[in-house]
C-alpha cells in the first residue's frame, strides 16, 4: 500500500534575482513498512527531498501526498500537526536536551503526540534500558543515536526519516544503529527513509533513489536486500 507520493514537485529557492532550482519535477511513491534509500552527492537535493517528505518545507510546485494526504497546501499550524502526529526525524547529530535524562529526552514526546508509544519500552527496544536514568553527556555518540531512533519512534511515527544518521559515528557503531533501523522497519511496520551519500547502506535498501542535480535519476526496487551483516564496509 502507498504511503508516500510525490508528483512533479519542484522547489526553487530565490535570493534577490537568483534562482536555485533544488529539485526538479520529482516523482515517485513508496510503499507502507519499506526501508527506503536516498542516494546522491552533496548538493544533490537529498535534503530538499527529506524537508519536504518531512513537511520541513513546502513545494514551490507539485503535490506531495502523505497516508492519503497533500501536505504541499498546508498551513504553517497545519504542518506541524502534521510533523508531530505522522513523521519521526532523526539526525546526523543527536539534538538530545542534555540536563534530561534519557527517559526524559524519550518521554517528551509524549506532550506532543497522542498516539505515542512507551517511552520505556523503545528504550528497551534500543538496548538501553540500563541507561534509563543516564544524561546524554554520560553516554557514547552510538548510545546517544540511539536514544534519538528511541525518541522518534515513540512518536508512533508512519514515516521514519533519517539524515545521514550514521554519519558522525564510527563504522562499527554506524551498523549497530542500521541494523536497529531496519529492525523497525521489520518489526513495527515503519516506513523508513535514509538520506545518506553511502553506498554501503544502499545494497540494504528495498528502495533505491538515485538523485542528481535535483533530479531523479532511478528508483530501483531490490527483491533481495543485504542484511547489515553481509555488507563489507
Amino acid at each position: 500500500m502507498s504511503i508516500v507520493q510525490f508528483e512533479n514537485v519542484t522547489r526553487i529557492y530565490k535570493t534577490g534575482d537568483h534562482e536555485l532550482k533544488a529539485l526538479d519535477k520529482v516523482s515517485f511513491s513508496l510503499d507502507e513498512g519499506e526501508f527506503v534509500v536516498i542516494l546522491g552527492p552533496s548538493g544533490a537535493g537529498k535534503s530538499t527531498l527529506l524537508n519536504m517528505l518531512g513537511g520541513l518545507d513546502s513545494p514551490t510546485d507539485g503535490t506531495i501526498t502523505v497516508n492519503g494526504k497533500d501536505i504541499s497546501k498546508l498551513s504553517e499550524n497545519e504542518l506541524a500537526d502534521f510533523r508531530a502526529s505522522t513523521v519521526g526525524f532523526v539526525f546526523q547529530f543527536y539534538n538530545l536536551i542534555p540536563t534530561l535524562t534519557v527517559y526524559e529526552n524519550v518521554e517528551l514526546v509524549s506532550e506532543i503526540s497522542k498516539n505515542h508509544l512507551d517511552a520505556k519500552q523503545m528504550i528497551k527496544e534500543v538496548g538501553l534500558e540500563d541507561h534509563m536514568h543516564n544524561f546524554p553527556s554520560e553516554l557514547s555518540g552510538g548510545e546517544q543515536q540511539r536514544v534519538s531512533i528511541a525518541r522518534a519512534l515513540c512518536k508512533n511515527p508512519q514515516v521514519l526519516l533519517c539524515d545521514e544518521p550514521t554519519g558522525a559515528l564510527d563504522s562499527e557503531t554506524g551498523v549497530m544503529v542500521l541494523k536497529l533501523l531496519l529492525k523497525m522497519a521489520r518489526s513495527y511496520g515503519k516506513t523508513i527513509v535514509i538520506v545518506t551519500h553511502n553506498q554501503n547502506i544502499a545494497k540494504m535498501a528495498d528502495v533505491v533513489i538515485r538523485v542528481k542535480n535535483g533530479k531523479i535519476r532511478s528508483v530501483e526496487k531490490q527483491d533481495s536486500p543485504m542484511s547489515a551483516d553481509e555488507v563489507e564496509w
